[in-house]
Parts: structure tokens; C-alpha cells; sequence
């Protein structure tokens, strides 16, 4: 019979399937359960319309971060290509849709598998290039992209873009931010117990010893090329995949938001959020999210007051500053991000009161 546990005593164990537990107690299984029943029972119907959409973009972000901090946190290949791979998941599931008529339960899937041949592709360099030269043909592959996206009109339709309309799942019509919410905070829960499932194999101790020295794990057997490849197609199928489930969302696609700022946007979230921890990737979607719609609403609030317009100009190009100086007060003060914080306060209370 199971002996439940709701307090932590120690770290001692028993066996290495012990030490394999996403969760130390049943403590946090029970927090576990109640966020689910939250997440899918409460927020989306006290939500508003507007709350909705900003919890949907939030959803279909963190799903491309946990792909992208697969890559660089935990196999420690830099990308600055994100941005295009997600929007080669949304153009793929957009044509598949309206010109090969997939349903939209067999358009995702394969729009992330078309995403991980490309970012395959884009990854062969990572077979003798590392760091900051790796980063560059990565970047060179995301400006390749955008310049297909656009010019391939016969294809992509060019700067028009391409419109999904009717998106349904089983009869179900998804044209609504409630019935989407699901559809998004569905897929991001399976992406995520995945993601985590995923690190606690061998694949995963792989991809970790890839990052720490990739000559030593070489020198202890470890194929580094494959698992690199592997590491590239896994991260790329997740931006595919939420880049699909943003094409459906939106119902309009150009080729304007699959560009370098949106690369940078996914490696800020991984950043701030926590390198190495999936939890993370859904901080920093959530916290850059939450400071992307702030600063829109702060320029537009400036914008309404006529003595403040000037000041509202000036305001709206400083995103990027704000972004920056996020990334490095996170990378000065707390270099392992929102996580950390996290993690330290979830100890305080374990602790309490002898935590003090």
C-alpha cells in the first residue's frame, strides 16, 4: 500500500527512481491537480474576451519557449532561428488547411513534423560549428526563411499572407477565444509533461552532457551529431506545432511577425525565465507576455492625453530597450531567472518557519 507523503524529510533515497521523480512528495501532486482544475475549470469562464486572447497568446508561446530552452538549455546548441521556425509552422498548417483541406487535428501535427526537417536542415552546421559560429548560421537561416515567406508568393501568398477560416475539431467549432483556450492549454499541458518526461530519459542525460562538454560526453559514448540533430528536430517540431495552433488562432498569417525580433522575443523568455528548466520557459512567456501588453497599453493610455502624445511617441520605440534592459538586470541579478525565485520561495514555505 502507497504511503502518502506531504512534507519533505531530507533527501535521502532509496533507489535512482526515487531520485527520477518530478515530484519529491504527494504534496505537490495535490498543488498539481488543483492548477489543473484551475486552468480548466475556473479561469476560462471569469476570464474576459481580451484576458483570453492575451492567456492564448501566452499558451501558444510558452509551447515554441519549452521547444526553444530544449535546444539551448539543456543541449546547449544557440538558435536565434526560433522565430522563422514558428513561422514555418504556421504556413505550413495554413496551406495544408486551405489547399490539401487537412483537418485541423491532422494539420498541427504535420506542420510540426515539416517544421522539424527544416529546422533538421538548419541544424547540420551544429556537426562542426558551436557557439557564437552556430549562432550565426542560425541566424542566417532565419533571414533565409523570412525571405521565402515572402517571395515564394505562388506558395505562401507573399506579403497578402494566407487566411485559416472555420477551424473545427470533431464537429466542435473553434472560432471562439473559449473553445480555443482549451484546444491551446490542452496541447501546451501534453508539450509540457513531455518536455519534462523527455529530459529524465537518456535522450534527455544525452542532450545535458552535450551541453556541459560535448568532448567528454563524445569520449563516453555519446554520438554528440545525432543527439545535436535530434535536439534541433524536437525544439523546431514545438515552434511548428505552436506556430500551427497561432495560424488557426489569428485566422490571418503575413509575413511580418516571423522575424528576428520574434527569435530574440522566444530566447528573452528562456532567459528570464530560467535556462535548463521547462517551469522557466513558461515564466518568461507569461512575465514578456504580461510586459508586452503593459507597454502597448502605456503608450496607448499617453497616446489618448493630448499633452502626453509627444511623450507616447517617444515611448513606443523603447520595447526593445525595455526588453534588453530586462535580459541583462535577470542575467546580473538572478542569471537562472524567474525559476530560481520560484524555487526559493517554494523552500521558504516548506522550511517555515525555521527557513528564517
Amino acid at each position: 500500500m502507497q504511503k502518502f507523503q506531504f512534507h519533505p524529510c531530507g533527501n535521502f533515497k532509496e533507489s535512482y527512481y526515487q531520485e527520477l521523480t518530478i515530484f519529491e512528495t504527494d504534496f505537490g501532486r495535490l498543488w498539481m491537480i488543483i492548477g489543473l482544475i484551475l486552468l480548466f475549470g475556473v479561469i476560462p469562464f471569469i476570464s474576459s474576451a481580451f484576458v483570453l486572447y492575451v492567456l492564448n497568446t501566452m499558451g501558444i508561446y510558452a509551447i515554441a519557449a519549452i521547444g526553444l530552452n530544449l535546444l539551448i538549455g539543456y543541449t546547449g546548441q544557440i538558435s536565434l532561428g526560433h522565430g522563422a521556425f514558428f513561422g514555418v509552422g504556421a504556413y505550413a498548417a495554413a496551406i495544408l488547411a486551405t489547399r490539401a483541406h487537412f483537418p485541423f487535428w491532422a494539420a498541427l501535427p504535420a506542420a510540426g513534423l515539416i517544421t522539424a526537417a527544416v529546422g533538421m536542415v538548419f541544424g547540420l552546421p551544429s556537426a562542426r560549428l558551436k557557439h557564437l559560429y552556430l549562432c550565426i548560421a542560425t541566424l542566417a537561416g532565419q533571414f533565409i526563411i523570412e525571405y521565402v515567406l515572402v517571395q515564394w508568393e505562388g506558395l505562401t501568398g507573399g506579403a497578402a499572407g494566407i487566411s485559416v477560416i472555420g477551424a473545427t475539431l470533431f464537429g466542435l467549432d473553434l472560432g471562439n477565444d473559449r473553445t480555443f483556450y482549451y484546444v491551446i492549454y490542452i496541447c501546451f499541458v501534453f508539450f509540457a509533461w513531455v518536455a519534462v518526461n523527455l529530459i529524465r530519459t537518456r535522450y534527455g542525460r544525452a542532450f545535458i552532457a552535450i551541453r556541459d562538454n560535448d568532448r567528454a560526453a563524445e569520449g563516453m559514448g555519446i554520438p554528440i551529431f545525432p543527439y545535436k540533430l535530434l535536439s534541433f528536430a524536437i525544439s523546431s517540431f514545438y515552434a511548428g506545432f505552436a506556430g500551427g495552433l497561432y495560424a488557426y488562432y489569428m485566422i490571418s498569417i503575413t509575413p511580418e511577425p516571423f522575424n528576428l525580433w520574434l527569435s530574440i522575443v522566444f530566447i528573452a523568455m528562456i532567459i528570464i525565465g530560467g535556462l535548463g528548466n521547462i517551469p522557466g520557459s513558461v515564466f518568461g512567456a507569461v512575465f514578456i507576455v504580461t510586459l508586452e501588453e503593459v507597454l502597448s497599453h502605456a503608450t496607448e493610455y499617453l497616446m489618448n492625453i493630448g499633452a502626453s502624445t509627444g511623450v507616447a511617441i517617444t515611448i513606443a520605440p523603447l520595447r526593445e530597450f525595455v526588453f534588453g534592459l530586462a535580459i541583462v538586470l535577470f542575467i546580473i541579478f538572478e542569471p537562472k531567472g524567474i525559476a530560481e525565485v520560484w524555487r526559493i520561495v517554494r523552500s521558504g514555505f516548506r522550511l517555515w518557519p525555521f527557513s528564517y
